[in-house]
């Protein structure tokens, strides 16, 4: 599904208008990743996205120039062998360009240098996320349509899964069959440098809480040392298990994130109980304050400010392994701009979009809590992944 023209031009219009507003002598920005040639172009190629501040943006594409004009609406798509073939093109090359300092290797910003002897760069990825962080109503009909299928899967489809004996990746191999049918797109991407990640955290028992490299509250032991991912082979599904399933689903490039605890046996004891009703609460309590106009540093000093010492033992994340978040932006990848944090004390705005996700490990139990994507309104947070507290009995 291409792109609409009128989008990709009023996505480039708001990034203008931001760069504008940040360096009003800004003179080009240059996109290699991507994920964001996608958003400003509709297509993913090995090439580069000229944007000079006062002319047409240029998307320049090595391979393939002919799938590019195939998928895309852009503009102005122009093949070039190398670097070279951009930069004859100019007049003048600027001696300070905006690029992607976050995500560029070395060795390619030098065969950059090469053909385009800048001075100087300056970041570009504050201005580009907080673009995509503000949703067009293009982008939250992915999103919604991402949500029901999350929701379906989660909520009825796994459920019917689980069996006695089970492997958490024989589990993961199953759901992402299932999630390919239901419209998938077959990749769960992050942002976060180096980051792998196939369909999410899968964990029976206290495999939930098992560090991990990645930056979440979650834990899993995967694969292997080699992969680390999807689920271990040898942990097997036995009564008195939680189930521990977070995952991102996505459709036509865009995600929700959703996590859904199951029990395999009801009687659990009553402070699991207990701790999984309080985050859900939580999670309830900062949909509530998701409007425009409150930072979300402000809700994150909220939350934790409420908390007592005991229950803040132990959240979001296990012994020594929490993080500092209690919810993150989502779109193109998981981990998009705003985070509910301390430090993002820029605004809400209207159809910003974050996964919130308070959760607390046990030990000898697991990770217990909840994560559902919300859509921020003057209302308060429209949640599109569903609304079942969790805790979901299997038999």
């Amino acid at each position: 599904m291409r792109v609409p023209y009128s989008e990709l031009e009023d996505r480039m219009k708001r990034f203008r208008a931001r760069m504008d507003e940040k360096d009003p002598q800004w003179e080009m920005a240059v996109i290699f990743t991507k994920i964001n040639q996608y958003y400003f172009t509709g297509t993913m190629q090995d090439g580069m996205l000229l944007i000079p501040s006062d002319d047409d943006p240029i998307f320049w594409v090595r391979r393939s120039y002919q799938r590019a004009l195939e998928e895309s609406n852009f503009k102005d798509i122009r093949h070039m062998n190398s670097f070279r073939d951009a930069s004859q093109s100019l007049d003048k090359i600027p001696d300070t360009i905006y690029l992607e300092t976050k995500s560029i290797p070395l060795a390619l910003y030098e065969r950059f240098r090469k053909y385009f002897p800048i001075k100087d760069c300056k970041s570009a990825d504050p201005i580009i996320g907080m673009v995509r962080a503000i949703k067009s109503r293009y982008e939250l009909g992915l999103m919604r349509k991402s949500g029901e299928k999350h929701q379906h899967i989660l909520e009825d489809i796994v459920p019917e899964l689980l069996y006695e004996g089970m492997s958490e990746a024989r589990l993961g191999a199953e759901l992402f069959k299932i999630m390919i049918d239901e419209g998938y797109h077959g990749v769960t991407r992050f942002g976060m440098f180096d980051t792998e990640m196939l369909l999410g955290h899968i964990g029976f028992g206290e495999t939930s809480i098992y560090p991990s490299y990645f930056n979440g509250a979650s834990g899993n032991r995967g694969l292997s040392p080699a992969a680390p991912l999807l689920g271990s082979r040898k942990r097997k599904l036995k009564k008195g298990d939680l189930v521990y399933v977070d995952i991102g689903f996505g459709m036509e490039g865009y995600h929700t994130d959703k996590t859904m605890i199951y029990i395999f046996d009801q009687q659990i004891p009553r402070e699991v109980r207990e701790a999984h009703r309080r985050c859900v609460e939580i999670q309830d309590e900062i949909a509530d304050m998701l409007k425009p106009g409150i930072s979300p540093a402000e809700i994150y000093r909220t939350i934790i400010g409420g908390l007592d010492k005991d229950f803040k033992k132990n959240f979001m994340g296990f012994e020594g392994h929490q993080v500092k978040f209690l919810g993150h932006g989502i779109g193109l990848v998981i981990d998009e701009v705003p985070v509910i944090a301390e430090k993002f004390n820029e605004p809400l705005e209207e159809n910003m979009t974050l996964a919130i996700e308070p959760k607390r490990g046990i030990r000898g139990v697991g990770m217990v809590g909840i994560e559902n994507t919300f859509i921020v309104t003057p209302g308060g947070g429209e949640c599109i992944t569903g609304d079942n507290p969790g805790l979901i009995p299997l038999f």
